[in-house]
Formats: structure tokens, sequence, C-alpha cells
């Protein structure tokens, strides 16, 4: 299948010249044959990756509690559409749902809603929340209309981005091509002033061989929902791996079996994934008209939310190994070292609802 895919790459190459790095992005991620989310489940410790609430269920549950007390605050409307944007097997989603059963009403004004692409993650959260009835839609565009709960956990960081380089006088585009013995490498551009036009203006003024990096598809995502909030009551949480302020620097990595390998070998078969410019989406969401709040370290959001405490009577009734796991699972969420400052949350919510649990509005990172 990777072979495949290489040979579809080029193709499209030979047709139309060397791509934009979003371009193979969006191939090897999902291409509806041979990418990588379309025909496998990539995550745990038999996947490439693994993420928070395959780590923790106090994870989910917390996410949970978050979105009760925001649901409270919009005046507890029901129904209310609950979203998450690419689910994964569903763990997030079913610690998610069984901290709400503490809370009748809310349980019951629940509306599940899965934005997934991948027929093979859709299958792995059938079988995890087939209960609950989701509904399942491709874009966040095809979302219902109503007030709305939204959380993402480690999605923005894998949609296609655009990498530009700093040359003598203008910027450049990084593109993917094709060198004489036709494998994929990486070229730059003709410099010019309309890519330079695409940098962020802070980030324009830099050294030349300098790499910058920019997610339209993030930004159109995060001020669709922005728009959204602005016209009916609800609230979305981001949390991912990035920065704040925007910042300079090459972020793109493919990682296979939890090891770091090259980009272009072998497409589709490995995560490509890139970190989150949390400023960007900051100013792209209050332009569409939602306020927000954040980043703040995931450390910081979790224990605010009370992570410790869960924790705690968690343990109560758990036996020895259980604990350990339970202790091991909330130290890397938390654990500076490891995901508690990397991982970063932020939220928006519509004008008018008070400042969200977890977000110290005095406090800029």
């Amino acid at each position: 299948m990777s072979e495949e895919l290489t040979q579809k790459i080029a193709k499209r190459i030979r047709a139309e010249g060397p791509l934009t790095l979003a371009a193979y992005m969006a191939i090897a991620l999902h291409d509806p044959v041979a990418g990588y989310y379309t025909r496998r489940d990539p995550i745990g410790a038999d996947g490439d990756f693994t993420t928070a609430p395959e780590i923790s269920q106090i994870f989910g549950e917390l996410m949970g509690l978050w979105c009760a007390a925001l649901w409270q605050e919009m005046g507890r409307p029901d129904p209310v559409i609950l979203v998450e944007l690419g689910p994964g097997r569903g763990a997030l989603m079913s610690d998610f749902l069984r901290a709400a059963a503490s809370l009748p009403d809310f349980r019951r004004a629940l509306r599940l809603h899965l934005v997934e692409t991948s027929r093979a993650l859709r299958g792995e959260q059938e079988k995890r929340l087939g209960r609950a009835q989701p509904v399942w839609v491709t874009r966040a565009e095809d979302l219902p209309i109503g007030p709305m709960l939204l959380v993402a956990n480690e999605f923005l960081d894998a949609m296609p981005i655009r990498q530009f380089v700093h040359g003598a006088q203008h910027w450049s585009e990084r593109m993917v091509a094709l060198d004489s013995e036709d494998r994929l490498v990486f070229v730059d551009g003709p410099e010019s002033p309309s890519a330079t036009m695409l940098v962020p203006q802070i980030l324009r003024h830099s050294k030349p061989g300098t790499v910058a990096e920019i997610c339209p598809t993030a930004l159109a995502l995060v001020s669709t929902i922005g728009a959204r909030l602005a016209r009916h009551p609800g609230a979305a949480l981001f949390i991912d791996y990035g920065y704040f302020p925007s910042t300079l620097g090459p972020t793109l990595q493919a990682v296979r079996r939890h090891h770091p390998v090259s980009v272009l070998t072998a497409p589709g078969t490995a995560d490509l994934s890139a970190h989150v410019d949390f400023a960007a989406l900051t100013e792209a969401a209050r332009a569409s008209g939602a306020e927000t709040y954040g980043p703040v370290p995931q450390r910081r959001f979790l224990m605010a939310l009370g992570a410790r405490l869960r924790l705690a009577a968690l343990s109560v009734q758990a036996t020895l190994s259980q604990r350990q796991s339970l202790e091991s699972g909330v130290g890397r969420l938390l654990d500076p070292g490891e995901m508690g400052d990397l991982f970063k949350v932020m939220a928006l919510v519509s004008p008018g609802l008070p400042p969200p649990v977890g977000f110290d509005c005095s406090v800029t990172l």
C-alpha cells in the first residue's frame, strides 16, 4: 500500500508539479484507499502513538465535568449537541459519558455527534459508544444548529500545514517534488511577495533560512466554530501540543511504532503532525466573534479541575496494581517533563458566558 501511495503522489507531481506540504499531508493521511487514517487504527501500545484518554480514564471524566459546568452556565439547554473532533477509539467520550451520568439531567440532554473520516476508527467508536447513539459526520460544517459543547484532543496537530523559508529578499514555500531518481524530496519554491504575505507579520522579519509554519485548515476550522459560538450558545475545548506566542522553526514530524521516521518515506504508514500555533488560533477565533481563554498548560488545567482529587477517590477501592496504574497515568498527564507543559488547553466560548473552569484570566502563559 505504501508503494502504491508513493506512486500515486509521484504521478500527481509529474502532472501538476511540486506539491505543497499541505497537499502531501492530505494525501498521506486521508487518501481514500491507502491513507494513514483510512486503513488503520493508529492509537495505543500496538499502534503508532498514545493519547491522554488512553493513558488515564480521569482525562475524559474531567472533560465531562468541565462541559457539565458550561452547560449549567448556558442555562441547561435540552437538547445540547455534544461534539468530539477526531474521537480516536472512543476512549475520551466513553469516560466523558460515564462522568456525565452522575448528572442525569445533563446526560439526558446530550446528543452525541462525532466528526470522523476514518472508517476503521468509526468501527472502534461504534463498539464503545454505540449505546449513546452517536451521529457521525465528516466535517464540522455538517453539525446541526443549536447549543453546542465541543471537545478536540490532539486533533489540530494532524491538520495539513504549509512551510515557508526566508530567502535573500522574500519568503518561498517548501514543496514536495521528485529527484532525478524519482524519490520524494523537499524543495523550496521561488521567492515571492505573495509567499511573504502568507507568513504571519510578526514572523516575517527573520534571518535567511528561517522556517515558518502555518495551518490554514486549522484557522478555518476555528473560525467556523467561533462564528457558530457567536450565534448560538456553547463552548469548545482544544487540547494539543503546541506553542504560544507564535514562533519560528519547523515542527513537522512523522511517527511510526512510537519512533520518529522520515516524513517522506513510505507515505501512508506513519502519523504526520505538527505543533499547534495557539496564538494564531486565538486571533482567528476572536475575529470570528468568540471569546477565548488560554492557552494554559495541561497540568494547570487538569489540576484546577481536580485531577488529584479524582485520583484519590478512585484509589480508595483500587487494588495495588490498579492504584499504581492510576498514579502512573495521571503522572504522565501532569508531569512538566512529559505531557504537562507541552500540551496546552484553549477554550472558545459564546460572548456573555463567564470564564470557564480551569482558566485563570490573570495569568498569561
